[in-house]
Formats: structure tokens, sequence, C-alpha cells
């Protein structure tokens, strides 16, 4: 671990990487609401650097099912531990926060919950339905983790007919198995297949900056591309804390710039790819201009 902080002490954060605190007065409300009606987010719980912009133009990523994780992956801040039982009610704050907040593009993702029998995907399912229901002009978006590869839980997701299904791979082949090391390259790949093949948007995101080299980036692009992934994201890795996983590269934007064409050119229909993007980065704008 001593060896992990040198590392990660050497390098500095180039200046692109730099952005302002999330202290403005709709970030405020926003997490007032939140607190309110006891909801987590990912922005929040994953140290997202994005939370300032996406706060202050009124959206945000709800993470449901508590905020403890029950995967402990390297490069991640989100608890990890033993989940607390799920909050019945959990459901209702959310809809009433979308309403609160006035939303027109909702984004929900999860905690990883290996202890529940399909992983959550009944409760996905059941917050698309709730928010169809109560608003059916909202778009959704789930972001779902891998369901320890159980067609039958992400066949709930698919059957609520959410307008995206996302599920990231976070990193390359070759770190996959130390990064991740209780999840499965090939499973997450073959999940995304599934979704490809329905008539549900599917997405994909991965970090860069782990260890990784260009063909391994390359590689990872054309097996989401094999799998008929439609939306793309692309992002630097940025180490939590001391006791992540340190940052072996700061990417240029230049660079993320040439991965966002080559993207392009394999026939995604939509890509972000830039230092400070995350998998729900601009999520609302992709479906501007499917």
């Amino acid at each position: 671990m001593n060896q992990l902080k040198e590392k990660s002490q050497l390098l500095h954060k180039p200046y692109w990487l730099k952005v302002r605190p999330p202290f403005s007065r709709e970030c405020r409300s926003i997490k007032s609401t939140l607190a309110n009606l006891k909801l987590h987010t990912v922005c929040q719980e994953a140290a997202c650097p994005n939370m300032a912009e996406c706060f202050a133009s009124g959206t945000a990523t709800f993470l449901i099912m508590g905020n403890i994780c029950t995967r402990d992956c390297l490069y991640c801040n989100v608890e990890h531990g033993k989940p607390q039982a799920i909050d019945k009610n959990e459901i209702n704050h959310l809809v009433d926060a979308v309403k609160k907040l006035k939303l027109e593009y909702v984004v929900i993702t999860s905690v990883t919950r290996d202890d529940l029998s399909d992983g959550g995907a009944q409760i996905f399912a059941d917050c698309v339905y709730r928010l169809r229901e109560e608003n059916p002009a909202c778009k959704v978006e789930v972001l779902i983790p891998d369901f320890q590869g159980n067609s039958e839980a992400l066949q709930k997701v698919l059957e609520a007919k959410p307008d995206v299904i996302n599920h990231n791979m976070e990193v390359v082949r070759p770190m996959f198995a130390k990064l991740r090391p209780q999840g499965n390259y090939d499973v997450s790949l073959s999940l995304l297949k599934s979704i490809g093949s329905s008539s549900v948007i599917s997405k994909s995101g991965f970090m860069i900056g782990f260890c990784e080299n260009r063909e391994d980036i390359l590689h990872l692009i054309d097996d989401l591309a094999a799998v008929s992934c439609a939306r793309l994201t692309i992002g630097q890795y940025q180490q939590p804390t001391l006791k992540h996983w340190p940052v072996a590269k700061y990417y240029h934007p230049d660079e993320f710039a040439e991965f966002k064409e080559i993207a392009y050119q394999k026939s995604f229909k939509y890509v972000e790819a830039g230092p400070l993007v995350r998998s729900s980065y601009h999520a609302a704008r992709a479906g501007e201009n499917k």
C-alpha cells in the first residue's frame, strides 16, 4: 500500500482536469431534496468530477438499493460491505424527487447487490414502470450491474422497456480481473450483446489511465462494436483516494478526440469521450442526437 501511495503522489493532475467545486445554488437545492427524501446519487457516492456541472443543470444519476456495494473494485469510491435491507419507500421517494426536480431525463443506477437473487433487476424494472406511470414524457436510462450473468434477471429489465440500458465495462480486458475481481469481462460483454439484440438502446462505458495501452483500448472498442453497442462513453480514471488504484497516465483531450473518432468509425450511434466524461455525462443529449 505504501508503494501505491508513493506512486500516486508522483503524478499530478493536468490543468484540463480542474473543475469548480459544487457549491452553486442549484447544487445545494438538489442535495437538499435528495437528503430530505433519503436518496443517494452516484454523483456524490463516487465523487464524480462532473457533479458541479450536472447538479447546476438540474440533473442527477440516482443510486438505488442503498449506498453499500457487495463488490470491491479497486478504482471505486462507493462504500462496500454488507448492504442494508431494501427500503420499501425508495421508489416513492425517487418518483417524488423526479417531480420536484422537474427532470425530463432520469438515469437510475445501483450498487451491485449480489446478495439479492436477481441482483435487484425487479427493482430496476419497478422504477421504470412507476416513472412511466407518473411521468410518461420522462426518458429513463438505467445503468445496471451484470446480475452475475442471470439472463432471467436481465429480461425483467428489458420487459420494462427503459429508453436506454447501460452496463459499463469499466476497464480493458487485460486489467479486468485485477481491478474487478468479482466481475467477468465475458459475462459483461454477453449481457451487452443481449441488450444490443433487443429493441432497447444499448450503452456502455469505460475509463482509461490505469496501465492499459492503446491496443487494449482499441480492442475494447472493437468488442463493444461487435455486440451492437449503440452508445459509448470513455473517460479518464481519477484516483478517489490514496487507498485506490493509482493513475498511470492522464490522457490528453486530443487523445480522447481520436478515440471518439475511431468509435464513430466503428458505427457507434453516439460517443462521449473526454477527460471528465463519465457514464451518465450528457446522457440526455445523446437522446437528442440519436
